[in-house]
Parts: C-alpha cells; sequence; structure tokens
C-alpha cells in the first residue's frame, strides 16, 4: 500500500513539474528583461508569449519564437552601436597616444629650442655687445625656421635658414670686429649706405669668412632635425589615418551575421548563453576583412614610428646639435678675427674698399666686441693684449639646472612612446580576437553556434584579410571598402618616402621581439630619469651643455668637433687660449 501511495505522489509531482515548465516554456519574460537592461527598444515590442506565425528575416528558425519583425531591426540597430563603440574605443586609444605624445614632443622641441636661442642671444649679450640689436632680429628668424622645420610645417630648410644667418652675420662682424667703425658705410643701422652690406651678404658663402663652421653646423643640425621632422610628420599621418578609419561603416551582411551571433538565441529564450568561440571569430574577421588589409604598412609604419623615436632622442643627438649652436657662430666669429687682413683684402676686391681705418687698427679687436684683457696682464709680452679674447669660452656652458627646474627629458618621452606604440602594432590584424573577448564564454560546455545550442563549433574558421573570407561561412565580404583602400595607399607612400631620405628607418629588428628594449632597454642614465628613491621614474632636466664634459665620451665620431674634445681644466683652455692667438698673431704678421 505504501508503495501505491509513493507512486501516485511522485506521478503528481511530475505532472506538476511538467506544467509549470510547459508555463515557463511559453513566457518571454526573460527576452523582455534583457531587451529593457541592453536598451534596445521599447518593452511593447516583445511578446509576452512566444508566437508561431512571425515573418523574420534573420532569426529564422522552426518553433515558437519570442522575436518579431520590430525587435529584428532594434537588434540590428543594438549591433551596430555596441560594434562600432567597441571598434572606436581601440581607435581612441591609438588617437590618444600619438595626440598626447605629439604634444610631448613638440612641448619638448620647443624647450630646446628656446633653451638654445637663449644661450646664443647670451653670446651677444655677453661678448659682442655692438652686434646685438642688428643680429637680434636675424637670431629669432633662425629659431623660428629651425621651429617650424621641426612641426613638419612649411617648405623650411635647414640649410637655406643657417646660410641666410650666416649671410646677416657677415657685414656685421666685417663692420664691428674686423674693421671696427664701418658700421654705417654697410647699413647696419635704420639708415645709410647698404651697398657695401648688400654685397657682402651676396658674396659671404664665396669670401667664406667663417671658414668651415656653417658648414658644420648646418649638417649637424640637418642630420639631427632630420628625424624630429620625420617623427613630426609621422604622428600627423598616424592621427589622420587613425581619423579616416574611425567612421568606417559595418556591411549590411556584417550587421545580419552580428545579429545571429548576439540575438537569435533570444528568440528561443535563451538570453545567457555565448556566441561560440569559431563562430565569433569567423563574424568579426568577416565584418573587419578591409581594415586587416591595413595590417602590414600599419605595422611598417609603427617600426618607423619606434625608430624616428630612437634616433630623435639617441645619444642626445637633437640636444646637442641645437645647444651646439652657441659654439658653431662662437667659433665661426673666431675664425673672421683671426682671418681678419685676408678677408679685409677679399672684401675690397670684390666689394670694393671698404677700410677706412688703418691696416693696423683693422688687425685688432674692437674693446666694445670682445671680452677686455685681464687687468694683470702685461701689455708688455707680444700678444698680451689679446690673451682675455677668448675668456669667455670659460664659461661658455650655462650652469646645471636645480632639482626643481627638472623637466621631462626627450629621452623618456621617446621611450615611453616606444614602449606603449608597441602594443598596438598588430591592432587592425588582431582587432577581431580582441572584440571576441567579450562575447565568448569561457570554460563553458555549450555554445550558440548561429542556430542552436552546440558542444562546439564544427564550422570552418577562416583567417583574417578580405582574400581568406571567401571561405567564410557566416557571411559573404564583397571586397575592400574604397576608403580603406585609400589608407592603404597613403601609409604605404608615407613609408617608401620616409625610407627614402632616411634609408633603413623601418627595417630593423621590430621593437616588441625580445632583446628589443621595450621594457628595459639597460641603458638607462642620469638623463633618463628611470630610477629614484621610491621606486618611480626620476624626472631629469635636459640635456645642458654643462653636461656635455660627462657625454662627450659617448659621442659619436660624426658629431661636432666642440663636443667630442675631453673636459679640460681652466689651465690648459688659457693655454689652449695664448696658443691660437699666438698662431693668429704670426698670420697676421705674415700678411703685413
Amino acid at each position: 500500500m505504501s508503495r501505491v501511495n509513493v507512486s501516485w505522489i511522485i506521478a503528481v509531482l511530475a505532472v506538476e513539474f511538467a506544467t509549470l515548465s510547459a508555463v515557463r516554456a511559453h513566457s518571454c519574460h526573460e527576452v523582455k528583461t534583457a531587451f529593457q537592461v541592453r536598451q534596445i527598444g521599447p518593452l511593447k515590442w516583445v511578446p509576452e508569449t512566444p508566437a508561431t506565425d512571425v515573418d523574420l528575416s534573420v532569426c529564422k528558425h522552426t518553433g515558437p519564437s519570442c522575436c518579431t519583425r520590430k525587435m529584428e531591426e532594434s537588434y540590428k540597430a543594438a549591433v551596430l552601436r555596441d560594434t562600432t563603440q567597441n571598434i572606436r574605443s581601440y581607435s581612441f586609444e591609438i588617437k590618444y597616444l600619438i595626440s598626447t605624445h605629439t604634444t610631448a614632443f613638440q612641448d619638448t622641441f620647443q624647450s630646446l629650442l628656446s633653451f638654445s636661442q637663449s644661450h646664443l642671444f647670451s653670446l651677444f649679450e655677453t661678448t659682442y655687445t655692438s652686434l646685438l640689436p642688428s643680429i637680434s632680429p636675424h637670431i629669432l628668424c633662425l629659431y623660428t625656421d629651425l621651429s617650424r622645420y621641426l612641426q613638419g610645417t612649411g617648405n623650411v630648410s635647414v640649410e637655406t635658414a643657417v646660410h641666410c644667418f650666416f649671410d646677416s652675420l657677415f657685414p656685421l662682424v666685417h663692420a664691428h670686429i674686423v674693421n671696427p667703425g664701418m658700421a654705417e658705410s654697410i647699413g647696419t643701422g635704420a639708415s645709410g649706405d647698404s651697398q657695401l652690406g648688400d654685397c657682402l651678404r651676396m658674396t659671404r658663402q664665396d669670401v667664406n669668412p667663417f671658414g668651415p663652421h656653417p658648414q658644420t653646423m648646418t649638417a649637424e643640425l640637418v642630420s639631427a632635425l632630420q628625424a624630429g621632422r620625420a617623427l613630426s610628420i609621422a604622428l600627423a599621418v598616424g592621427s589622420e589615418v587613425m581619423n579616416v578609419t574611425d567612421p568606417a561603416e559595418l556591411s549590411k551582411e556584417c550587421v545580419r551575421a552580428l545579429v545571429r551571433m548576439q540575438y537569435c538565441s533570444h528568440c528561443h529564450g535563451l538570453t545567457l548563453i555565448r556566441a561560440c568561440s569559431g563562430l565569433c571569430l569567423n563574424v568579426m574577421r568577416g565584418c573587419l576583412a578591409s581594415l586587416s588589409e591595413i595590417h602590414a604598412p600599419w605595422r611598417q609604419y609603427v617600426n618607423i614610428l619606434q625608430d624616428l623615436a630612437r634616433m630623435v632622442a639617441g645619444e642626445h643627438n637633437l640636444e646637442l646639435a641645437l645647444l651646439g649652436i652657441r659654439g658653431h657662430v662662437e667659433e665661426a666669429i673666431l675664425y673672421a678675427q683671426i682671418h681678419g687682413p685676408i678677408i679685409t683684402a677679399t672684401v675690397d676686391k670684390v666689394c670694393g674698399h671698404s677700410s677706412n681705418v688703418s691696416s693696423t687698427t683693422a688687425r685688432t679687436f674692437s674693446s666694445s666686441s670682445a671680452t677686455p684683457p685681464p687687468a694683470n696682464s702685461s701689455l708688455d709680452v707680444p700678444g698680451a693684449d689679446k690673451i682675455g679674447l677668448l675668456k669667455h669660452l670659460h664659461s661658455s656652458f650655462p650652469q646645471k639646472s636645480s632639482k626643481s627646474d627638472r623637466g621631462i627629458t626627450l629621452r623618456k618621452v621617446a621611450r615611453d612612446f616606444i614602449a606603449y606604440i608597441s602594443r598596438y602594432k598588430s591592432i587592425f590584424n588582431n582587432l577581431p580576437e580582441k572584440l571576441c573577448e567579450a562575447e565568448i564564454g569561457v570554460d563553458e560546455l555549450t555554445c550558440w553556434s548561429g542556430d542552436d545550442v552546440v558542444q562546439s563549433y564544427n564550422a570552418r574558421v577562416v583567417g583574417g584579410g578580405v582574400r581568406a573570407q571567401r571561405q567564410n561561412p557566416e557571411l559573404r565580404v564583397r571586397g575592400v571598402d574604397p576608403l580603406i583602400l585609400e589608407v592603404k595607399a597613403r601609409l604605404e607612400l608615407f613609408n617608401q618616402e620616409v625610407q627614402e631620405v632616411l634609408p633603413g628607418v623601418g627595417q630593423g629588428p621590430s621593437w616588441d621581439e625580445p632583446g628589443s628594449g621595450v621594457e628595459n632597454s639597460g641603458d638607462c642614465d642620469d638623463e633618463d630619469g628611470c630610477e629614484g628613491s621610491s621606486g618611480e621614474p626620476e624626472v631629469t632636466p635636459p640635456l645642458t651643455e654643462a653636461d656635455l664634459s660627462k657625454k662627450s665620451v659617448n659621442v659619436p665620431a660624426h658629431e661636432s668637433p666642440m663636443v667630442r674634445k675631453k673636459p679640460v681644466s681652466d689651465a690648459s683652455l688659457s693655454m689652449a687660449s695664448v696658443i691660437v692667438i699666438t698662431v693668429g698673431l704670426w698670420l697676421q704678421c705674415c700678411f703685413i
């Protein structure tokens, strides 16, 4: 009797459970909840119970469905919105990275230019004061052109800028230093005859009053600033590329495939199941097939960016070139002082008689143009009145800035940029995988195949690129977006132009490969700002000329001779000054 009662109870419970399951199966409550939570559309479009006579265009299947035609349209708008937003989130990361580092590089460039300009002004303020009023506009013009060149704006030439500066400097040096008292005769003021001054400016390169120093300065600036200009242009190109690819539209076939992947399961009442990984990869690779075509030129472009950043900051080349401008100008003026008689004789032949003073005066230095001799020097010693001429070389480099004045170094900006940009080298190729990371389930026994719940996705998983999509089982890719083709051509052209100007750039080992030095290059020094008491990078100042004595040993052979020389003591520098002046006096005596 007890067995009969137990069997009867089990039968009743089974009937009740089946009844509850049927009621639940014929309810679209969970679908409505998901529809509301994901803000897909109005809730009135979601039916209370599944219907069988629904005309669907995407989520077609036999049996009852919790979807309607209006719900499908809302699903299309939702997947288009969400997928576009996810793509743009990665695009925004790259644009923000490029934008912030463009500002950082330009700010550092302008800081170096400003420091170098002030340092050059100090040469004329302390040593050649009579030249300062007339040379000031030409100094500003020189650094304006160098700034525009570094920014990559305008058709500016470093060679032209440097030659223009020295062309304007020659008449001033000739009138104030080589032949003191001739300022008005060359028209250095607001009035006066400028015929001689114009002749001196036009014939400066033929007369060669400054020796090899203008050419040396030009070569160093071109070598150092060329990479900086290319980097500025490259960053602008990267920003342009990201702005063009950002609004890339998804095709209708892509939108339909996304709906099948993300929302067709809802029509079955299954709102929590995730898409199979193979399904997601096929759909995303098909949707982003055009973007994958940019992968090769974009990867090379990032390699070029990394190489240019390394070249700009490597061995402080840019800092040394800009800080060396004062030294080259100073040596050029000294060269003209020493070779004054030869220059005067040449100018007399080319531009007519230019000396209105005696030959003895023409071969001496104006007290207002150079540092006066020491008070305790003996004028009875031959050349003793010239010993003070090079005294300013002892203090030609400014003192190192204090810790309170320290800022971000160019090398640190470049190192950070190289590390960050390497993460996005394969972004256009890996974007489908990144987007699928949030869509596919992890360690789940079942998944959504686009039509039904399965244990595994059995269809073929294709690779990236337009050509591979011919075998894609989920959607049809008709061809490459014309807009993407233009971007690809733009990148390829830019890469080619950079490699023509700077051969080998972007063709070395990848910076994100082991041993490339992205994480820790191992060459950290005082200027890197990579040490600190708290474990954080210590921010250090830009390289000042006071530091050149520390860095000159490691400077390559092609750097300025002024930079390569080893630190010398005051006594040895004074002796060198005496030797230079003695040689100069001997040369003058030979031409008397």
